[in-house]
């Protein structure tokens, strides 16, 4: 069974609380560029979906087997959208 965790459509009025609560967004705090806003979002949606993960594996919707190769595929594609947008490439970031 594998685990397929999209978020839904943003409601139009994102300030219903409901959807606040359930998906977090936290401001981007640093240097701006745009590469690194994007990868900040990655993060937040990363980090989100391991949550998420985390507690199907707590409460025995799913093996802790199945959790692993989950959050590991998400890592991979956290480490290649990192490389995409070329985040610590110099030694300024």
């Amino acid at each position: 069974m594998r685990v397929r965790l999209n978020s839904p459509h943003s409601p139009k009025d994102q300030s219903d609380s409901k959807y606040r609560y359930l998906y977090p967004r936290s401001k981007y705090r640093g240097s701006f560029t745009p590469e690194k806003l994007a990868f900040n979002a990655n993060l937040q949606e990363f980090a989100h979906k391991v949550t998420f993960i985390c507690a199907l594996e707590t409460s025995g919707k799913i093996s802790s087997l199945q959790a692993y190769k989950d959050i590991k595929r998400l890592w991979k594609q956290l480490k290649k959208s990192k490389n995409n947008l070329q985040i610590g490439q110099d030694q300024l970031d």
